[in-house]
């Protein structure tokens, strides 16, 4: 049996260390304040928010779908991380706020939400967790449906619309919000169908949205300018510095990173993931910075550039550069509308695959290596030269294998390009001289019917280019 609702508000969230609140002082605490309703202007995404609604309406007529913002997520004890709602919730309702879940029904939508609670309650000076005094002020529900143009009621109503009479076949959004998970019995292939199709209705991203992610790239670019501007700090306190003077862009002039930052001195570089982020700069070496700014509207850009420590590459350097970056440049070309996704990652590989035959490296011809059967090239590649991008620094999660990675590219797809190559520091395969040394290019490229457009131009990309970049801006 299904519990019934909690009453939120009649149980703020305090912790044992908190001092006692003597009644009197609650009492006292609940009366006198002013309130207000803030007149809030409808939302850029509303409308879009709108006919996204339809489209996945469209895609299950005569169904129920839930779709949960999700709730904080502990990071130790008493301390939640910063929120972030989950992308489909976001995208198809425009709501950024925890603890709600968007409905849609019949063509019909309403948001479940919390909203601010009332100034009478405890929960308003005492709740460490959703009290205005403790972590700001929540909107109203009017405040929510006039932003973004949509029917707003109170969380707690959520579970009697689901369960109060019998309804429709009813699909949710699982693994975001353990309450909601609870209110609706599972059903395994009902809801990963709706999982596939809320992936696969952000593959084509529209004129606000590319703007979204144009910007998002431009700040990145400046976050990037930031960090070699700094490059005095750099050397003395390594890659730490990097990714904190690159978290301060992302936060001036975004939500926050679009994901953790990988700042990777030397060694470091040949660790596709390295967050850890805590290893020297040292001079000589280079530092692969793969890095994005997360837009105030979730839209992230997803940039990696390798840069010379000293601000010139040595010869060797160059050579290796210039290899990745004929790849990434050969993929990008290779983005075009009608042509397999896989196009990038195929045209990529065999530069690269080509490459590691005149440095002396394949035990075989590049052909033969480039056969699926094989691939011993993929030693030194090691990953895929394109994902999706959007809302998810790894958009369109779920999507139907056939459309994606396996189909063709459309008009309006927006994607990564970033072939690298990698040499361990313990790869006996390889000459001494490149052990420890990794490269990566990355770029932001939407597919549009004149071909394929670089959002993220604006950093440069060649050697020589990225040597002048470097001289421009180097602090001293």
């Amino acid at each position: 049996m299904t519990p019934p609702p909690v009453d939120h508000s009649s149980e703020p969230k305090t912790e044992q260390h908190d001092p006692a609140v003597p009644e009197a002082y609650a009492a006292f605490m609940r009366t006198g304040w002013g309130d207000r309703e803030l007149d809030l202007p409808r939302h850029p995404v509303a409308d879009r928010a709108a006919a996204r609604r339809a489209r996945l309406a469209a895609s299950f007529p005569g169904e129920r779908l839930v779709l949960p913002s999700g709730t904080f997520k502990v990071r130790a004890n008493d301390t939640d991380y910063v929120f972030r709602p989950d992308t489909a919730h976001a995208y198809f309702s425009g709501n950024l706020t925890s603890d709600a879940a968007l409905v849609v029904e019949d063509g019909d939508a309403v948001l479940y939400a919390r909203p601010r609670s009332s100034r009478e309650t405890d929960e308003f000076f005492r709740d460490r967790q959703y009290g205005e005094l403790w972590v700001g002020r929540r909107p109203s529900l009017r405040e929510i449906s006039d932003s973004l143009g949509i029917e707003t009621r109170h969380i707690d109503q959520l579970q009697d619309s689901l369960t109060s009479r019998s309804g429709p076949k009813t699909r949710v959004l699982r693994g975001i919000s353990p309450s909601v998970d609870r209110m609706v019995a599972a059903d395994t292939a009902l809801d990963a169908d709706l999982f596939r199709v809320v992936g696969e209705l952000r593959l084509l991203k529209d004129d606000w949205e590319i703007a979204e992610l144009q910007a998002a790239c431009d700040a990145t670019t400046l976050g990037f300018e930031d960090c070699v501007r700094e490059w005095r700090q750099v050397l003395e306190y390594g890659e730490r510095w990097i990714e904190g003077t690159f978290n301060r862009r992302a936060r001036v002039m975004g939500n926050a990173v679009g994901y953790d930052p990988i700042v990777g001195g030397g060694r470091h570089a040949t660790t596709l993931h390295w967050i850890d982020n805590s290893g020297p700069i040292a001079p000589g070496e280079l530092v692969l910075l793969d890095m994005g700014v997360e837009g105030h509207n979730l839209y992230t850009a997803d940039v990696t550039r390798t840069l010379p420590v000293d601000g010139t590459f040595t010869p060797l350097q160059r050579e290796l550069y210039d290899l990745v970056f004929t790849a990434q440049q050969r993929g990008i070309e290779a983005s075009v509308a009608g042509a397999p996704f896989l196009a990038a990652h195929n045209t990529a590989m065999g530069v690269l695959a080509h490459g590691l035959e005149g440095l002396d490296l394949l035990p075989c011809s590049a052909e033969e290596a480039l056969d699926p059967d094989s691939k011993v090239y993929a030693r030194w590649t090691l990953h895929g030269t394109s994902h999706m991008l959007g809302m998810d620094v790894h958009d369109c999660a779920g999507t139907s294998p056939d459309i994606y990675p396996k189909g063709d590219l459309e008009v309006g797809m927006v994607l990564t390009v970033e072939p690298g190559l990698y040499f361990q520091e313990d790869d006996l395969l390889v000459p001494e001289e490149l052990r420890g040394i990794g490269i990566r290019i990355e770029d932001d490229i939407v597919v549009t019917a004149d071909g394929p457009v670089n959002l993220s131009a604006s950093l440069p990309r060649t050697s020589a280019d990225v040597e002048e970049w470097m001289g421009r801006h180097l602090g001293g």
